[in-house]
């Protein structure tokens, strides 16, 4: 009674909350970045890109549960429906799963040990090797702001609890302004972190525009300048006195092995890692065999993939920086019956079978497209 007798993928776009993102005088006009992460013709236009939800059902009735990443292949995800229907859920191989596309391969990898869950009657953390936490400290988050909305923004996630603020930068943004109004506004309650995702590009350009910046606030820096370029993460640690972190995100096809150099490096003081729930957990025990901290990154994503990353998380020794799981500050809706709970700033991570989560059908009646892929025996 484990076999696989369908898998139904249903598009949907659930867009972003009103003023959730930009403040409206900061327009976003980088079209080569947002080409690259796959975001539309804006950056701000990423939540209005398509994904995918996955439903896989098993002879015995059990459902799992799965959500791709945005802008995930249609023909792809036929490719898998064609493979896995039919298959024997537990005689795969859970770690490496039949499916090359790592945009869609964490809705599958999610789907499959979901409904092992439900079948076995235990969390997905536990079939990760268990849990090291039940509740994951996660980031609030915005994109760029002016200086008195980025204070706000951290003032309001003060308010709920929440330790630290991710604020998403480019080298147009005035970061010493922001931190000095969040200083002003937030005293000591809440740290920093920049994310440009490589948008300062090099040294020279990221000292410059850290200068003046209050360090006391700063919790640090996330992927200031090029991947590439190692020896300048290390000078900038060094030169700046405060924590730099390296974004590894397998699915823009980054490799494992790109952490190697960071290690041998010594060249960041922790990471971000978000992919597979095998190669996470893998991930985070390197970095706990380096002695730095990790945290579970994401794409802002919904419901179901946000539930999938908190039970990574949970199971990640190393996890301990706060995490990128903030849809719900995002998106309208997260398509699941009971959002994830959140208390003083942390999520608490579900103890039912599999994620623990049930989707919500009416919503994704309402936010679904007319794009529906099914296969059956």
């Amino acid at each position: 009674m484990s076999r696989i007798i369908a898998i139904k993928a249903t598009e949907v776009i659930v867009p972003a909350k009103p003023g959730s993102l930009n403040s409206e005088e900061v327009v976003d006009k980088d079209a080569v970045f947002a080409q690259k992460f796959l975001t539309g013709e804006r950056w701000t236009e990423f939540a209005n890109q398509p994904k995918w939800i996955i439903e896989l059902t098993l002879d015995n009735g059990l459902v799992g549960l799965g959500e791709t990443y945005r802008s995930a292949s249609p023909e792809a995800l036929r490719a898998v429906l064609h493979t896995l229907v039919g298959q024997d859920i537990l005689k795969l191989n859970w770690r490496r799963l039949p499916i090359a596309d790592q945009r869609i391969y964490e809705a599958f990898e999610s789907a499959v040990l979901d409904a092992v869950g439900k079948m076995l009657g235990v969390p997905v953390y536990q079939l990760l090797g268990g849990a090291y936490r039940n509740r994951v400290d996660c980031f609030g988050w915005t994109g760029r702001r002016t200086p008195e909305e980025a204070a706000q923004k951290a003032f309001e996630a003060m308010q709920k609890g929440h330790k630290a603020f991710k604020f998403k930068c480019s080298d147009e943004d005035p970061v010493r302004l922001w931190t000095e109004k969040i200083r002003k506004k937030c005293g000591d309650g809440i740290k920093i972190l920049l994310d440009p995702n490589q948008r300062w590009t090099d040294v020279e350009t990221t000292l410059r525009l850290m200068e003046g910046v209050d360090k006391t606030v700063m919790l640090g820096l996330e992927d200031p300048i090029r991947h590439a370029d190692v020896a300048g993460f290390k000078s900038l640690r060094r030169t700046l006195e405060m924590p730099l972190y390296r974004h590894i995100s397998l699915p823009y096809t980054q490799d494992i092995r790109d952490m190697i150099a960071f290690v041998r490096a010594d060249a960041v003081d922790g990471y971000n890692f978000n992919g597979s729930a095998y190669n996470g957990v893998l991930l985070a025990e390197m970095a706990h065999l380096e002695g730095k901290a990790c945290w579970r990154g994401s794409e802002v994503d919904l419901g179901i993939s946000e539930t999938m990353g908190l039970h990574i998380a949970a199971a990640s020794v190393s996890c301990t920086l706060p995490s990128d799981l903030f849809g719900e500050l995002v998106r309208t809706d997260d398509l699941i019956t009971e959002p994830i709970r959140f208390e003083q700033g942390a999520a608490l991570v579900p103890q039912g079978p599999g994620l623990g989560i049930e989707l919500d059908q009416e919503a994704l009646d309402r936010f679904k497209t007319n794009q529906i892929l099914c296969n059956r025996v």
